[in-house]
């Protein structure tokens, strides 16, 4: 199985940069701030970050976040790292995750280019603006509102009604203009789905909220991409999720520039983060072609529920 060498040739060259990366950990000035936190070897939070991403990278790919949605909220409220590293590794958490599903999912032909290309730029801009903002700000404010923002995402996960695929009558002027529409095999119905979208000026007006709020936490876009292009603009579900996907590498990319040239990036947590999200991308890749995204929507709540309560909490000082 060409799958099962390629990934276990990744696993073997992984294991080696884990060790060397290790080593280098060991020493480092950073490790004795973690032990004092959290009274435990240091060597247990990559470990533990390594196994965490792993989980987020299958789920993000079938829910179409960038993971960074997941892994802000949870690491930034359960692991004893200052909450600017976490947003950075955040943003290349996302970015990487995209990076490893991005491939695959347009040679599925379930990523559609150029649906992506366009409010990927306008969000790539914005994320740009939010990511100054959010390095300005306190981190407990920024705590507060992260907490915040992540209940609302998961009131609006519930109360949206997701559709695998929306009625679209007529596509509008702006979307036929730039030609986006286009053909996928379902493979669990073995169907070939033609779609179109429409209310195309108010979806790319919305990304640039959206791009703002993705630079400001650290969050990636993927949490608001799927409900735009799929409830809004009226892509199918698995376009809309496997575009969101791709679409991150261009966004994040932006944002994640800002938090690298202010010192916002910690090895000891990007290192496992990045080969954790990688590893579970690939592996979800190969799931999200035979099950529905929509199979992950309670799991992705539930985490968010906790991880947004926790932010919130420790944003107010009441859980510290």
């Amino acid at each position: 199985m060409p799958f099962l060498k390629k990934f276990l040739l990744v696993t073997m060259v992984i294991l080696v940069v884990f060790s060397v990366c290790t080593s280098v950990f060991a020493s480092s000035d950073v490790v004795e701030p973690v032990k004092k936190a959290a009274n435990v070897s240091w060597w247990v939070w990559p470990l533990s970050l390594f196994v965490l991403t792993f989980v987020l990278g299958i789920v993000a790919v079938l829910g179409g976040v960038g993971g960074g949605v997941l892994f802000v909220p949870i690491v930034g409220g359960f692991f004893p790292f200052h909450l600017d590293f976490v947003r950075g590794s955040g943003l290349l958490v996302a970015l990487a995750g995209a990076l490893a599903a991005g491939p695959g999912l347009l040679k599925k032909g379930m990523a559609d280019l150029r649906l992506a290309l366009p409010v990927g730029l306008i969000a790539s801009a914005c994320a740009v603006v939010g990511a100054m903002i959010g390095l300005a700000l306190p981190t407990n404010v920024v705590q507060i509102s992260l907490g915040v923002t992540i209940l609302g995402i998961v009131i609006i996960i519930i109360m949206a009604k997701k559709s695998e695929f929306p009625e679209v009558k007529e596509a509008d002027a702006l979307s036929t203009a730039l030609r986006i529409t286009g053909v996928y095999h379902e493979v669990s119905t073995g169907q070939q789905i033609n779609w179109k979208i429409h209310r195309t000026l108010k979806g790319f007006l919305l990304f640039i909220v959206i791009g703002v709020m993705a630079g400001m936490f650290g969050l990636g876009a993927g949490w608001a991409n799927v409900p735009t292009l799929n409830l809004l603009m009226g892509a199918p579900l698995k376009v809309a999720v496997s575009s969101s996907k791709f679409l991150l590498s261009i966004t994040d990319t932006s944002a994640a520039w800002i938090y690298i040239n202010n010192g916002a990036v910690l090895p000891m947590i990007v290192v496992p983060s990045i080969i954790g999200i990688m590893l579970g991308s690939m592996v979800g890749v190969k799931i999200l072609a035979k099950t529905k995204p929509s199979a992950v929507r309670y799991v992705v709540i539930t985490m968010l529920l906790f991880a947004g309560l926790r932010a919130l909490l420790k944003g107010l000082n009441v859980w510290k």
